[in-house]
Formats: structure tokens, sequence, C-alpha cells
């Protein structure tokens, strides 16, 4: 037979749960795991901070570009080769024969003696003044004024025609300096007209002098 064991009236699984000892062991439960926490943790020695303080910050600096090369020695300049030339043996100069003696002439012929300077060309003569017919001055008139102021001291006079001759003083250049009437044509004004109209005449160039000038004329 089995015996019987005894029954412990303190027993917990027959009461129910044993809230005293759950929170113990939950407590020793969080002290051992603290525990293994801070073992776990890395010991951060006691001169870590002040070592922290005492870093030194380092910049680099770039440094500076390095300096260009030195430009290349100037290139020499190629020395010139000095020939010395081989000098040349002079060439012998012949002597020149002795020069002949001069012929003596005892008379002078045409080629040394010394032709005479060329004459002077003669003068140019002056153009030939062109004669003069001093009785009748109409042929050497070269120009004369219009006839109208004649024309019109006719017709003034009532007269158809008019005969009268003119003495005139002319200089070399054919200019009339002095008139006057030889033959008058009865009719003062015609006169008048006359003479003014023979001042104007020019002459063609050539001796100075006087003559007549006989004219007519008329109307028709």
């Amino acid at each position: 037979m089995t015996p019987r064991l005894p029954i412990d009236k303190n027993d917990d699984r027959a009461v129910g749960l044993n809230w005293p000892r759950i929170a113990g062991m939950s407590f020793v439960i969080a002290v051992h795991a603290a525990a293994l926490m801070l073992l776990l943790a890395p010991v951060t020695p006691p001169g870590a901070e002040k070592q922290e303080e005492d870093v030194t910050r380092v910049t680099f600096i770039e440094p500076p570009p390095p300096p260009p090369p030195p430009p290349p020695p100037p290139k020499e300049p190629p020395k010139e080769i000095k020939l010395t030339p081989t000098p040349t043996p002079p060439t012998p100069t012949p002597t020149p024969p002795p020069p002949e003696p001069p012929v003596v002439l005892d008379q002078p012929t045409p080629m040394s003696t010394q032709a005479a300077p060329p004459a002077p060309p003669a003068p140019t003569p002056p153009p030939a003044v062109p004669s003069r017919n001093t009785s009748d001055l109409r042929a050497s008139i070269c120009s004369k004024p219009s006839m109208a102021p004649l024309i019109v001291a006719l017709q003034k006079s009532g007269a158809s025609t008019a005969d009268l001759s003119l003495h005139l003083v002319f200089t070399a250049d054919g200019s009339v300096t002095s008139v006057s009437v030889v033959k008058s044509s009865r009719d003062r004004d015609l006169d008048r007209a006359a003479q003014s109209w023979a001042r104007a005449v020019k002459l063609c160039p050539g001796a100075p002098g006087d003559g007549i000038l006989p004219f007519s004329f008329s109307l028709d």
C-alpha cells in the first residue's frame, strides 16, 4: 500500500498565486538585468573628456602653385669661322716701253691751227610795217563802228546822200587821236556825227602819222 503523505496546509499551490513572492522575484531579475547591462556598457576612461577638449583641429592649407620654370638660356650665336685668305703672289707688271720722242714740224698744219669762232647770227629784222595810203585811209581800216548814227543824222538833214572828208591823226596801234573836217557835208550836225564816228575807227597797226579819210553814204 502506498503511504499517504501529510498534506501541508501552508502550500501555496493549493491556495493560489503568491504575489509577494512574484514581486520579489521580479525585482531580483530586474537588478540582475541592470547589473548585466552595466557590465556590457563600454567603460569610458576618466581622461577621455579632457582628451576631447585638447583635440587640435588641423586645417590643411593647399601649398601655393610652383613658380613658372625659368626661361631657357639664350642660344649662343654661331661662331663665325674666319677664313684667312692665302696671299696671292703679286703679278709682275710689265715695264712700259719708253715713249717715242714727239715729231717736230717746221710748218704748222691746218689741224694745229685753232679754228676761228663762228660768227654770231645776224639779228632778225623787225617785221615790215605795212605802208598806208595817207591820201585815202579807207583801205587801212581794220574795224569800224556802226553807221546808224550817220544814217540818222542824214535823215535829219533832209538829204539823201552826203560826201565829206576828214583828217585823222593816229598812233602805231591804229588808235585815232584827233579828227578834223577837211571837206564838209554842208550840214553841221552831220559833220559832228561823222567826227564822232571816225574817232571810234580802228586802223591796222603800223607807223604812226596822219591822213585823209574820204567817204560818202546815202539812204539807198
